[in-house]
């Protein structure tokens, strides 16, 4: 079992309304939280993929939120950046109906950024924004997804490729050029075990989010029994859940922040769709809040579940300058100690 941790910090592409207040994702503070995350050394940011306001988020701000194209800000960032990697937690492929060329914007941005792009694919967590892109519902969201990394798949393996699939088809791509990366990495996003089989036949990892260490440590042995089934090493399988974090000096502190932020609001939005199995377990006892001593052994009891990645941390803030902080205060706090 890996002995550290990696760690990623989340990065507000799609989170205006959802988990930040509405403004908070200026350009500018997009470009400031890459940069503070290379200069603390995180490993990658992670940012999301969203193309129209949710309900609930309509119903209380007055104004839309920005949600930003999450490929085209790296290319941006990577422009910027030197070291820190860019991953999709998750890029919503369903919502793409076109696989080409999305799959040639991945290509070109690994070779922009000389290689460090990371791609995460999941169903998105509101079904109301597919519909508005789909309006006819005619379509499996998991199976859409599925479809979706096969077909680039083929395209980033095979000089001409061509799929014939229920959503996705094309024929006769010469596709070039092919990912800089010998293996452009894919992770399934999403809490459903139904992406368990699917990251063990064609993924690189698994994205869940907030899902409470025990059930993660079950999930874990399952997918790694069908990795082995699959002829592949489990080793080579990056697990990489999303938590929330917020770090104080008294576990008190760090909860009453957590509860006053409009992250918490958001995950509440979530107890129907991507966090219906969390059951009895609070957000606060699954996540990433408390002490500095109690983060780091949240880390260590993740590790041991088989984690390998804490991936886009999401700090519960209401203002940039709070997150700057956070980012810093685990990095200084936390990190050393499971890295």
């Amino acid at each position: 079992m890996r002995k550290t941790l990696t760690v990623s910090a989340g990065l507000p592409t799609g989170m205006e309304g959802l988990t930040y207040p509405i403004p908070f994702s200026d350009p500018e503070t997009v470009l400031a939280i890459a940069l503070h995350a290379e200069k603390l050394g995180y490993h990658s940011v992670w940012g999301n993929d969203h193309m129209t306001t949710q309900h609930y988020v309509r119903e209380e701000f007055p104004v839309p939120p920005r949600f930003w194209e999450p490929l085209v800000t790296y290319a941006f960032l990577a422009a910027r950046t030197t070291k820190l990697r860019f991953g999709t937690g998750v890029l919503v492929t369903p919502m793409r109906r076109d696989i080409v060329p999305m799959a040639k914007q991945i290509c070109t941005l690994d070779h922009f950024s000389g290689g460090r792009v990371e791609i995460g694919v999941g169903v998105g967590a509101y079904r109301e924004e597919f519909l508005a892109l789909r309006p006819e519902g005619d379509a499996h969201r998991g199976d859409m997804v599925a479809e979706s990394v096969a077909a680039m798949r083929a395209l980033f393996d095979n000089r001409v490729a061509s799929f014939e699939g229920k959503y996705y088809r094309f024929r006769d791509v010469e596709f070039t050029p092919k990912p800089l990366q010998r293996r452009m990495m894919i992770y399934y996003g999403g809490n459903s075990r139904a992406h368990l089989p699917r990251v063990a036949k064609d993924g690189d990892g698994w994205l869940p989010a907030g899902i409470h260490v025990d059930r993660l440590r079950a999930d874990v042995a399952e997918l790694h029994r069908l990795v082995e089934a699959a002829g592949r090493d489990p080793a080579s399988i990056e697990v990489a859940p999303q938590f929330i974090v917020h770090v104080a000096r008294t576990r008190e502190q760090a909860i009453e922040r957590f509860r006053r932020s409009q992250m918490a609001k958001h995950l509440e939005s979530l107890r129907k769709s991507t966090l219906k199995e969390q059951g009895a377990h609070t957000n606060e006892e699954i996540n990433l809040i408390g002490t500095p001593s109690e983060v780091i052994a949240k880390a260590h009891a993740l590790r041991e579940a088989g984690v390998t990645h804490l991936l886009g941390l999401y700090f519960a803030v209401n203002e940039p300058a709070e997150l700057l902080d956070q980012m810093e205060l685990f990095a200084t706090e936390v990190m050393p100690h499971i890295t």
